[in-house]
């Protein structure tokens, strides 16, 4: 706040209206000229007063910053003696939210001031920034009284606003908004749109022993379940559990063709429920978020931003994204009350407008089928288009059900998310920060080929160890192999051996980007890599439309003191941090030739009447700051990742029908009894007109090798989009979609 020009004419008319001057000058105003002044004694000092307007200043500054503990301090002894602290801070907060005017949305400027010797008269004007109301501008009148060295604030409700003199209150009439408006996937697919529903569940002391494998059956085709997941549900439980255990919550019209059948089993139990209903068993959770209800300790924030009590708020995703195209925005009236509740005056009204509706970018089969790819892992997978920036999907695992967080769904009184230790309502996509392991050779062979230190044709070596930096000795990944194959009989595991710069990258070698890093390091390049992977769009966001809250992750530079840094940063390990979304849009830079795009989940908005208010158009966000020939070079070089016989993941992708180039990786976590993460990224080159190339990047947490896991998950995912089905099985599958930790107990046979 500044101060305002009248304050100086009006201490000069204050201190005129005194008659006699205070012996004391007054900052700012001359004294009146009289007779000569007698001369004082060098002994005696004068004392500034305090400035009054600096207490009405801090006063408007604490008003602004919720400071309401500091606003009652400022109150002088009387006014402390007369309201309690948690009265007056409950006016100021209440007068607050019935207006919806949020934190910091308030400002107070001083019009004029008339000085006394221990006493201030203020006039004042204050804003009041409503989210509903608009400007709510006040003049008011605020006397301070001088209580030692401090000036004190004078209580009255008017410094609220001036309409609550004399135990005056505010009141908002809710306007409840109509129907939330629906998400559709790009082809129109509803996603989240009002439907009947039904809650599922299973007693288990009621299960027959002859009808267990009908009902496992039944209820797996009703509610696309496979049994064996159905059945861990409740194996934990026993079958003398008597109580309901919650499997999914499902659609009516998915439901509804096995109804009968599913109900004529005793411990199957359906509850129908209506609601605003998220399609799918939590295929697109994470993308799409979640609303629930105010919750207590929330109330005085969330109406301070204009919702009520009885609001759904949106929480997370596109529905937070999209709130005011959804809700047609809040509504409500403001009104003035006596203390009696009769109403006084209206002083503001704010009606909603008809929901539009949002069609996002990606494709639901193909949402669900990268979910689908992720099941009984931790982990995300992000599917991206090469060229514009479009999300197709983006998937977190495990993932949830937004359904849950509705009190009709009687599966809700049974299950919430946030108390499961896998942390299933993390979206892993956006907001997991992890170590990106060997898919940073990509940046470092970027770096290495854009200082001009290394060309393509430079070999390296590569053995099991990396000696440049004795006593301290690194290994090769080959290595450990190695170690594991004698230990258990067998020939052991050779080393890659001599390697140009590409095949370095295809076999991943180590020591290769070691030498990497501490040659950049010796040749006063301490820097390039941690450039190079900001240029790439590390530890900064990307700007994602429609899936807010996203992580930044971190680059650091390396200690100019300590090479090992260089080596740990070379291989993708040490302090760097990524996000799934970050490493997709890197690569995507990557496929095709070096433009970084914003990435986007929203295809169109539009509104009640139909018409488009929001489309997509691709964000150009930066430059890879690597030439057009380094990037063929390094792109041909992932080629070999995925095609050559000696590509670490060759062995995933032969006899592909598909063109895949990729990089794999393995995050060591730093956690003694961890397995580190497992990546693979991917792109395609297959140039169809109907199907456009795309970029996978997949994290699998804490199994292991990325080309044993992330990579088998990153075909799998291929497979959905360019042949809309699953082909191969995974090494840890029973079949399809069912892993090998899902198998029925063998039931031990008896003699009679």
């Amino acid at each position: 706040m500044q101060k305002a020009y009248p304050l100086l004419l009006a201490l000069l008319l204050g201190a005129c209206s005194l008659g006699t001057p205070p012996a004391t000058p007054t900052p700012g105003i001359p004294p009146t000229p009289t007779a000569a002044p007698t001369p004082v004694p060098a002994v005696i000092t004068t004392t500034r007063p305090p400035d009054p307007f600096e207490a009405v200043e801090d006063w408007f500054a604490a008003l602004a910053a919720d400071d309401f503990s500091g606003m009652y301090a400022m109150l002088t002894a009387d006014s402390r003696a007369e309201i309690d602290e948690e009265t007056f801070t409950r006016r100021f907060i209440d007068a607050l939210a019935m207006a919806a005017v949020p934190t910091g949305a308030i400002s107070g400027e001083v019009l004029e001031m008339s000085l006394h010797p221990d006493a201030a008269d203020v006039s004042y004007r204050q804003s009041w920034s409503s989210v509903l109301f608009g400007e709510i501008v006040r003049e008011g009148r605020m006397f301070l009284a001088l209580d030692g060295d401090l000036w004190g604030v004078q209580w009255s409700a008017a410094l609220v606003l001036p309409e609550l003199e004399g135990g005056n209150v505010l009141r908002r009439l809710y306007y409840p908004p109509p129907d939330r408006g629906d998400i559709y996937d790009r082809n129109g697919n509803a996603m989240v749109a009002f439907s009947d529903a039904y809650a599922v569940g299973i007693v288990p002391a009621l299960i027959g022993e002859d009808t267990e494998a009908g009902m496992l059956s039944t209820v797996g085709r009703a509610t696309g379940l496979p049994p064996e997941y159905i059945f861990s549900f409740y194996q934990a439980a026993g079958y003398d559990y008597e109580f309901y255990i919650p499997i999914i919550d499902v659609s009516a019209a998915q439901f509804n063709p096995f109804f009968n059948s599913a109900t004529s089993f005793d411990a199957v139990s359906v509850s129908a429920f209506s609601t605003r209903y998220y399609f799918g068993t939590g295929d697109a959770a994470h993308l799409l978020g979640y609303t629930s209800f105010v919750q207590p300790d929330e109330l005085d924030e969330l109406t301070r931003n204009g919702f009520w009590w009885t609001s759904r708020v949106p929480r997370a995703g596109v529905e937070l994204w999209a709130e005011p195209y959804l809700t047609g925005g809040q509504g409500g009236a403001l009104f003035v009350d006596d203390p009696a509740g009769a109403e006084l005056e209206k002083l503001g009204e704010i009606f909603v407008e008809p929901a539009g509706s949002v069609y996002l970018t990606v494709d639901q089969a193909l949402q669900a089928a990268v979910q689908d790819a992720l099941f009984g892992l931790r982990g995300a997978a992000v599917v991206m288009e090469q060229d514009t920036g479009r999300i197709l999907a983006l998937a977190s695992s495990p993932t949830y059900s937004p359904n849950l967080f509705d009190p009709e769904n009687t599966n809700s009184l049974f299950t919430s998310p946030f108390n499961d230790v896998e942390g299933p309502i993390t979206n892993r996509a956006i907001n997991g920060q992890y170590p990106l392991g060997s898919v940073f050779k990509v940046i470092t062979m970027a770096a290495a080929l854009e200082t001009g230190v290394f060309t393509v044709e430079d070999t390296y070596d590569c053995q099991y160890t990396f000696d440049e930096l004795l006593p301290t000795v690194l290994y090769d990944w080959t290595w450990e192999r190695n170690e594991e194959s004698l230990a258990e009989g067998g020939d052991g595991f050779p080393p890659s051996g001599l390697l140009t710069l590409p095949q370095g990258l295809m076999r991943s070698c180590n020591p290769w980007f070691y030498h990497i890093g501490v040659t950049l390091f010796e040749e006063g390049f301490p820097t390039a890599l941690s450039d190079m992977a900001r240029g790439f769009g590390l530890g900064s966001p990307t700007g994602v439309i429609g899936a807010p809250g996203e992580s930044v992750g971190r680059v650091d530079d390396p200690d100019p003191a300590e090479i090992l840094e260089s080596t740990n940063l070379a291989i993708g390990q040490g302090n760097l941090l990524v996000t799934p979304l970050q490493v997709a849009n890197f690569v995507a830079a990557v496929s095709n030739g070096g433009t970084l795009y914003v990435p986007q989940t929203i295809e169109q908005v539009l509104d009640a009447e139909g018409n488009v208010i929001y489309e997509f158009e691709p964000q150009v966000l930066g430059q890879l700051p690597v030439s057009p020939e380094n990037l063929a070079e390094i792109r041909a070089a992932m080629e070999l990742v995925t095609q050559n016989s000696r590509g670490t993941a060759e062995f995933v992708f032969r006899n592909f029908s598909v063109a895949v180039a990729g990089k794999t990786g393995t995050a060591e976590t730093g956690g003694d009894f961890d397995d580190p993460h497992a990546w693979f990224v991917a792109f395609t080159q297959e140039n169809r007109e109907d199907l456009p190339d795309i970029v996978v990047a997949v994290i699998i947490e804490n199994r292991g090798e990325g080309s044993e896991w992330a990579a088998p998950v990153a075909r799998r995912v291929l497979e959905a989009y360019f042949f809309n089905r699953p082909i191969r099985g995974y090494p840890w599958e029973l079949r399809i979609g069912v892993p090998e930790w899902m198998a029925f107990p063998e039931v031990e046979e008896t003699d009679e």
